[in-house]
């Protein structure tokens, strides 16, 4: 839990805080972007929210932080925050919150099909989030972008008896994944879900397409809201910057309107947009 003793003398004075423990993963400046800000330091409130829905956001940043350095001076009910996990994103597409410290504070999805729901990577394992799952169709694949965001996939599997999607070059932090994929063609799980090899960020990171349309990137690939562009991460390539640029002129033969990445900004528009954006994107990392 966050204490007032290692509040941060950046905040904001009011309600809301952000503490030493902070680890800057920028799960609370994606999600309450009004209210979050940022320094050398990390995370810490900017400005303490206003309206009811930057008060909401705000919440929903304190449940979703992975490792509780947010707080409040009082106590307040957290429950409509934490039943608002799984929030969805659009169509089928649902954010998971309870973002997990082993993976760094990444995003995981969750995927609503009549064939068997999908989770993308991993969140914290809590009862509460199992249950509102279980309400939704429970879990059928469980597929792990890579190594570093695999966090909690054993309890999962164990509850939901999750089919564990990982490819061969990160098997090592997966050892019992149940599909594997091999190699660097794209595998296809059903007529709406194909999963993209990707090598650069690490030896086995993978990509995920769903219904041609959402784009689940890992740690592949990100949105850089202040530059409104494409952006890949060269000072955490743990495996190859030229791998790395090598699998993102692959995604380059795929169309999508969405772009929900590990760590960094989801963004959403038009096809032609998102692949000018992508164009440029391999050319930076061309020069690099």
């Amino acid at each position: 839990m966050a204490t007032l003793a290692k509040r941060k003398a950046q905040n904001s004075p009011g309600q809301i805080y952000v503490d030493s423990s902070c680890i800057d993963c920028e799960t609370c400046r994606i999600l309450a972007s009004d209210v979050f800000g940022e320094d050398q330091t990390g995370s810490f409130v900017k400005k303490q929210p206003e309206t009811e829905s930057e008060k909401f956001q705000a919440l929903q940043a304190l449940v979703a932080c992975p490792t509780a350095s947010i707080g409040t001076e009082d106590r307040i009910d957290l429950a409509e925050a934490k039943a608002s996990f799984p929030r969805q994103i659009q169509d089928e597409v649902y954010h998971c919150g309870f973002h997990s410290k082993d993976s760094f504070g990444a995003f995981s999805y969750l995927i609503i099909r009549e064939e068997g729901n999908v989770l993308v990577d991993s969140p914290r394992y809590i009862p509460s989030l199992s249950e509102k799952i279980k309400n939704l169709g429970g879990i059928k694949y469980h597929f792990l972008t890579h190594r570093d965001d695999v966090a909690d996939h054993e309890k999962f599997h164990n509850d939901f008896g999750t089919q564990r999607i990982i490819h061969e070059g990160d098997l090592s932090a997966v050892p019992n994944a149940e599909i594997v994929i091999k190699g660097r063609e794209p595998f296809s799980l059903s007529k709406d879900l194909l999963i993209i090899p990707g090598p650069g960020h690490t030896r086995g990171h993978s990509t995920l397409l769903y219904k041609r349309k959402f784009l689940f990137s890992g740690d592949h690939l990100a949105f850089d809201p202040k530059r409104e562009r494409l952006i890949a991460f060269r000072g955490a390539c743990w495996y190859s910057w030229e791998e790395q640029t090598k699998s993102m002129q692959d995604l380059e033969n795929y169309d999508f309107e969405w772009l929900l990445p590990g760590h960094g900004h989801p963004t959403h528009t038009d096809r032609k947009r998102m692949s000018e954006m992508l164009r440029s994107c391999v050319l930076w990392m061309q020069k690099r």
